[in-house]
């Protein structure tokens, strides 16, 4: 088969590889849909480490159909449409037993150390097919809309973590997909006002399509002050940093009122750190969450509300490539002119 093989960083190319076959309790899929992920970016860059292999095949967030089934698999046939929750929980740590399977002590990944999606065939792990994470597909859900079960049950996980709802004004720092999707559940939870704060034109653009009442250019406006004026001098019930900067932590901690909800939904590149105004988080009484991954439940949650059209995925795909493409793409997802976009092999 062919596949994107990740090298060294900065270093993938398209080769001729073995294809995967079945091993007990396994399942092979044929890739019909994988998207491009921020944390493949930051992988391909060598900015995250944790988990890479070199050579290995990246890639978490696909859809395919099967195209073998291992010995002992039951309840999967050949041509079956599925998309996986590529996180591996081992079920028995600490963390698993106590409901947070997205942070076991454990925890492997299709992507990571598993070979990953970008390449026509992905093998899935026993320990992924007896944990009910290769998901069944409604017949008229497409690929690509598929794929994007996993982004979205990550942010289901930290919109939790936040706990938005009802009435809250949420604030969401970034506007890429990530970003966009925030939008859109905060929307779907309630939220009185969605500001969100960007700076590249048309992804304001698509986040006041998205929902958002307000989107700011931070870079021609403040941010702050148009918060306190939508709040009547209070400040935002909920602030999501949807993006990795490290200076935007403290301009979060000064969106939200007192008691006001943080949550740092995206990750930092390896070796970065944020100075933190401790003052304020200790005087106004503020809680600061993070949000790692994501559950079963979620990614279950997340593939009924895009099939349920409750959440509209397909408006976040703006380009489509061939696997042979890759590097294209990647550079294209890493620019910031596209939003999400997808490989289909």
């Amino acid at each position: 088969m062919r596949a994107a093989q990740l090298i060294a960083p900065n270093k993938i190319e398209v080769a001729e590889v073995p294809t995967p076959s079945a091993g007990s309790g396994e399942l092979v899929l044929r890739v019909r849909a994988a998207t491009i992920c921020g944390t493949d970016t930051r992988i391909y860059r060598g900015k995250k480490t944790k988990g890479v292999r070199f050579p290995s095949i990246i890639g978490h967030e696909f859809a395919g159909e099967v195209a073998e089934v291992g010995s002992g698999v039951e309840g999967y046939a050949v041509g079956d449409r599925v998309a996986v929750d590529p996180v591996i929980s081992c079920h028995r740590c600490a963390y698993c037993m106590n409901g947070m399977e997205n942070v076991c002590a454990n925890r492997t990944a299709i992507g990571y150390e598993f070979d990953g999606a970008f390449a026509e065939y992905v093998r899935i792990p026993a320990t992924a097919v007896a944990s009910g994470q290769v998901v069944r597909l409604p017949t008229d859900l497409d690929w690509k809309e598929a794929a994007l079960t996993e982004p979205l049950a990550c942010c289901l996980n930290g919109q939790g973590n936040a706990q938005v709802g009802l009435d809250d004004v949420v604030v969401i720092l970034g506007a890429g997909p990530i970003g966009l999707m925030h939008v859109q559940l905060a929307r779907a939870a309630g939220a009185r006002h969605v500001i969100v704060s960007e700076p590249h034109e048309h992804r304001r653009a698509m986040a006041k399509k998205a929902g958002a009442d307000a989107a700011v250019d931070p870079l021609a406006s403040d941010l702050r002050e148009t918060v306190i004026e939508l709040t009547k001098g209070l400040g935002a019930d909920v602030v999501i940093v949807a993006i990795g900067i490290p200076s935007l932590v403290n301009d979060a901690l000064h969106l939200v009122r007192k008691g006001g909800r943080v949550n740092l939904f995206a990750g930092f590149s390896a070796g970065e750190t944020s100075p933190l105004d401790v003052n304020a988080i200790h005087y106004n009484e503020l809680s600061v969450t993070g949000a790692s991954a994501l559950t079963r439940q979620q990614y279950h949650r997340a593939l009924e509300l895009i099939a349920a059209g409750k959440i509209d995925v397909a408006s976040l795909i703006t380009h489509e490539f061939k696997l042979d493409d890759i590097n294209e793409a990647l550079n294209v997802a890493e620019s910031g002119v596209g939003i999400k976009i997808v490989i289909t092999p």
